[in-house]
């Protein structure tokens, strides 16, 4: 993220400098491993193809058939 002032920011999207950081609250807590990742060697480029985005999307709809329940550690970003 680029700073053209203490209060302002430049949007990565279309480049104007009206961008303002909020602080919100964001929930990360649902972790699904062991998910397909395909990586290039030649330019180290890593992606996820649509099969496995939309696999996803449909464990995210249906998580509480799939996922097993853990603790996990909550960090403030700061």
């Amino acid at each position: 993220m680029r700073h053209s002032s203490k209060h302002h920011t430049l949007c990565d999207a279309c480049g104007k400098s009206d961008a303002q950081i909020r602080r919100i609250s964001r929930s990360y807590v649902f972790v699904i491993e062991n998910v397909p990742v395909v990586s290039c060697p030649h330019c180290g480029e890593s992606y996820l193809t649509a099969e496995t985005l939309h696999e996803i999307e449909r464990i995210k709809l249906h998580r509480k058939a799939f996922a097993q329940e853990r603790c996990i550690d909550v960090a403030t970003f700061s």
